[in-house]
């Protein structure tokens, strides 16, 4: 088994979204000890933006490439290649301002590339990431889970399905920030989610 932990945090140390899917991957770890651990922490070492150097990049033939478009792109082709070799994609996702961080979103677009991640049909868009389970351990300082202010879960599904990994998982450590009782129970809350996503 291939694991790849993606820590979406703007934070080094200390984020809660990497603690609890740090837990989440030592869990899968016991289980299965054999398993091939990648880390990809954005904040330590962040995906490339996509701007209009990138894009120029995307869009030029390989063999017509400048050296500097070259670089643009086998950064990217890194990070889709970590994604393709997984079997488990644990993602730590904590809400800024009722959205993903700009650093998890850099990722998404980094991997998301057309003919290669997925593509267009007569039948329209199809993902080619299939065959993967995704864990994705949310971190936020209030409670917004099954409100319209979570706008970060329908985004990561419709995402993640577009790109062909149908098999989500959510786990929720919501509250954080209300007082130390109530994210003693948020981080209670995600463990019994946790036991449910690798159920």
């Amino acid at each position: 088994m291939n694991i790849l932990q993606i820590n979406g945090s703007a934070r080094t140390e200390g984020a809660n979204s990497t603690r609890v899917a740090s837990d989440i991957v030592a869990r899968l770890k016991s289980t299965h000890p054999e398993a091939l651990i990648v880390l990809r922490d954005l904040a330590r070492d962040p995906a490339p933006v996509i701007d209009e150097g990138a894009l120029g990049a995307l869009f030029t033939p390989a063999d017509q490439r400048t050296p500097e478009q070259a670089v643009r792109v086998a950064e990217s082709d890194a990070l889709i290649a970590e994604v393709q070799a997984a079997d488990v994609i644990v993602i730590g996702v904590p809400m800024y301002n009722f959205g993903i961080s700009t650093q998890l979103k850099n990722w998404i677009d980094a991997i998301a590339r057309a003919g290669v991640t997925f593509r267009y049909t007569e039948r329209g868009p199809e993902g080619l990431l299939k065959g993967k389970k995704v864990i994705v351990a949310f971190a936020r300082g209030g409670r917004y889970r099954g409100t319209p202010a979570d706008t970060q879960t329908p985004f990561l599904q419709t995402v993640f399905a577009f790109l062909g990994m149908t098999d989500v998982r959510f786990v929720y450590a919501e509250g954080l920030n209300m007082g130390d009782e109530s994210a003693r129970q948020g981080f209670a809350e995600a463990e019994a989610d946790i036991a449910v996503a690798l159920g």
